[in-house]
């Protein structure tokens, strides 16, 4: 097919195993377009990445090049190299941006710097809920919402970010022809209507763990800053405010009981100086954005709340601490918490656990 863009180029200099980022810019600083990469020839290349450069002018990668330019010719999917005005122009300032991008959606949502969500991927409901909420109504306020489409918080973070009407990123560890987890197919079909998928990968790539802490350099430059909702200690979410702080961007933490392990985390960044954030409002007065406009909730009448939800408190609970704590035998107390759940009022966790719901 007709290529009057040159990016069969740009394609065959991104996909040649063991020449990586770095040295694919030394080769264009060189040289400027991938086509005069090639046209200098190896003794020229070898001058600026040595050897390697025998890797550049050996590889055969025809077959993928071919297929990824008919992937791009479809509805809906682009290439996006350095070279294009709809490069994201922040992804210009981090030290390692990608030569090319395989992106599926509209590419001027990646025009806008938003906020980066990410969190635990085995979150509680509540930090699922926190994470929705917050996406919510920053992406009402008008800020992007940029995660990783993995499953807990930043799925919640992406269905949060739809249900305020405004644009979600999602930023893929695999090939942008693949919808991975499985388990959030629906959600992703949903983002490619109001947003963009987004990666670096080839096509094809699988769900390789090394490629999700690389990719997420890429969350964090997408936005002006990177909340996280719930994390261990050492989870790929600290490695993403990590970044974050290296590129000079807003690190925001939401803290939690002090008997969460996934509050861990997000004590760890406070400690060393994130912004605890208590609302969305936090974060947009740091953005100097407009506050959101919440409705004040109704006092609650005296008596009013469940006694059960009274008993559980705001941490984690046990079976049997409730039982202790409100003196119901084992019958009444798991029949009140089913209808509890039921309503949304609360969750029931690993480990005959229970947790208050918003």
């Amino acid at each position: 097919m007709s290529d009057p863009t040159g990016l069969a180029a740009w394609l065959r200099l991104s996909l040649v195993p063991g020449i990586g980022g770095e040295s694919q810019r030394k080769l264009l600083a060189a040289f400027g377009l991938p086509e005069a990469v090639f046209a200098a020839g190896p003794l020229a290349a070898r001058g600026v990445i040595g050897s390697r450069a025998d890797l550049l002018f050996g590889h055969d990668s025809s077959d993928l090049v071919e297929q990824s330019l008919n992937w791009a010719a479809e509805p809906g999917n682009a290439l996006v190299t350095l070279a294009d005005a709809a490069y994201p122009p922040a992804l210009l300032e981090i030290p390692d941006p990608p030569i090319l991008l395989y992106l599926r959606g509209d590419p001027a949502h990646l025009q806008k710097r938003g906020l980066a969500i990410v969190g635990s991927r085995n979150a509680t409901p509540q930090g699922c809920q926190t994470a929705e909420s917050f996406a919510r109504a920053l992406a009402g306020q008008g800020l992007p919402i940029v995660s990783g489409l993995a499953l807990g918080i930043d799925a919640a973070a992406h269905r949060g970010a739809l249900k305020g009407g405004g644009p979600t990123i999602a930023v893929v560890g695999t090939g942008a022809n693949r919808l991975y987890p499985a388990g959030n197919r629906d959600l992703a079909l949903a983002i490619l209507e109001h947003g963009a998928i987004l990666s670096e990968f080839p096509l094809g790539t699988p769900p390789l763990a090394a490629n999700f802490p690389r990719r997420n350099r890429l969350i964090a430059g997408l936005a002006r800053g990177v909340l996280v909702v719930e994390a261990a200690p050492q989870s790929g979410s600290l490695i993403t405010a990590r970044l974050a702080a290296e590129q000079g961007r807003e690190v925001f933490a939401i803290p939690g009981s002090i008997h969460s392990p996934l509050a861990r985390g997000c004590h760890q960044l406070i400690k060393q100086g994130a912004k605890l954030v208590e609302t969305a409002a936090d974060i947009l007065e740091e953005f100097r954005l407009p506050a959101v406009e919440t409705p004040a909730a109704p006092a609650a009448a005296e008596g009013e709340e469940h006694p059960l939800i009274a008993a559980l408190g705001h941490d984690p609970c046990s079976l049997d601490e409730l039982a202790t704590r409100t003196g119901l035998g084992a019958d009444r107390l798991l029949g009140e918490l089913l209808s509890l759940e039921l309503a949304g009022r609360l969750a029931c966790l690993p480990g005959n656990r229970y947790q208050r719901l918003a």
